[in-house]
């Protein structure tokens, strides 16, 4: 039987595996993440499934269909958290999709096809930079230069899965086949304030936006804050700083476009010295591709410009560009009548967040159920949903799940 009570409380188990005290902050391939993995294989295990670590650190559990080796519907989300996240932010689709697994192996029922989680490893994208590593891996787009990839202290993606105990040289075998994988449902909470405004428990995506995430390195001269004149600087960080209002300009120049510069790094970063280094990234998305498009080619333009103006040298590099991913008709059809069996109104809303979908497009159809979250706030220690609206999520998607059919 679905318990909503027992989705939230994992979720606060999940949240546990902290390397903040007193909050949550979870990356890719560290102690925590290792920890929360280890307890979602023992969840998927108790709900009658086979449970592993795959290479690329995706913890995966199977529930066979009536007979064994079925093509699966993959349903799942993250494990990893953004720095000082929310709870339910990625682990909410993890254990909410366990616990469906969970109430079909009470009944005993097996379906015409297999089912597998995945709670992935790496979405977010906090530590090494590069975001959805595990379902690139499983839609096999992982390029594998990106595991050379280094965190703060130095340490590659490569180096970092072999302290973790897996083989990055077998991460190429986690690819999967079009015909092994029916379709790929993830349950989310939307991470926005639309259900919350219009009274819904839980929505239908249409589709997940594009990005594009660049990395700017500004380099000028560092010199003596007291000695040096203002009209000779050569200032990194004034620089950047300009660069900063160009891209928040280029985003509010049409209502379907977001930009945000999210991490800045300036060197030497003393107090007395003019900044000649610094480091800063742009996050750029849309829902259409030619729009995000246009909005890159703008941003580069502005930074060069500014750059040249101000004598700073400047680098602009791609980190990672996903294009529009629209959600499967079918799979949508299929949702909205689980919605509706709910007694819940079907609301249509795009995603404006990225999510694992993105990459496993590659292989499969796409489908995606929004669960409202208070206030619509998401990366953020203040996440919350109620116990109903999980209620709601999990029978939802146990409907969706036991009522699944493939067009012929």
């Amino acid at each position: 039987m679905l318990s909503a009570a027992r989705i939230l409380q994992r979720c606060d188990e999940l949240a546990r595996h902290s390397e903040l005290p007193g909050g949550l902050t979870r990356v890719f391939l560290s102690r925590e993440h290792r920890a929360a993995a280890d307890l979602v294989l023992g969840w998927m295990r108790e709900a009658g499934m086979n449970a592993r670590l795959d290479h690329i650190g995706n913890a995966v559990g199977r529930y066979e269909g009536e007979r064994a080796g079925q093509p699966c519907l993959v349903l799942g989300s993250h494990l990893d958290t953004v720095r000082d996240a929310g709870r339910y932010d990625g682990m909410l689709g993890v254990v909410t999709a366990i616990e469906c697994v969970a109430a079909l192996h009470e009944r005993g029922k097996r379906l015409a096809f297999a089912l597998e989680v995945i709670g992935f490893g790496d979405e977010e994208g906090v530590r090494f930079g590069t975001t959805m590593l595990g379902s690139q891996a499983i839609a096999g787009a992982l390029d594998p230069a990106v595991l050379g990839a280094r965190d703060a202290a130095g340490t590659s993606i490569e180096k970092a899965l072999r302290d973790f105990g897996l083989d990055p040289a077998r991460v190429r075998e986690l690819a999967r086949r079009k015909d092994d994988v029916l379709a790929y449902a993830e349950l989310h909470i939307e991470q926005g304030p639309v259900l919350e405004a219009e009274g819904l428990p839980v929505g239908v995506v249409t589709a997940i936006n594009g990005f594009s995430r660049l990395k700017v390195s500004m380099l000028g001269m560092a010199g003596h804050a007291g000695t040096v004149p203002m009209n000779l600087r050569r200032d990194a960080l004034a620089a950047s700083a300009e660069c900063v209002l160009a891209v928040e300009r280029i985003a509010r120049g049409d209502p379907e476009l977001v930009g945000t510069v999210g991490r800045i790094e300036a060197k030497p970063g003393a107090i007395n010295v003019i900044p000649g280094d610094v480091q800063f990234t742009i996050d750029l998305r849309a829902p259409r591709d030619e729009l995000r498009a246009q909005a890159v080619q703008k941003a580069n333009a502005e930074v060069a410009a500014i750059a040249h103006r101000r004598r700073i040298e400047c680098r602009i590099e791609v980190l990672q560009e996903l294009g529009v991913a629209p959600c499967a008709p079918w799979l949508m059809q299929q949702l909205e009548r689980a919605v509706a069996a709910q007694g819940v109104k079907v609301r249509r809303l795009p995603s404006g967040a990225g999510h694992d979908g993105m990459a496993l497009k590659r292989i499969a159809d796409i489908a995606m159920l929004f669960v409202r979250c208070k206030g619509g706030i998401s990366h953020n220690p203040a996440e919350a949903i109620s116990e109903a609206d999980a209620g709601v999520g999990a029978h939802t998607l146990l409907a969706f799940v036991e009522n699944f059919e493939r067009p012929s």
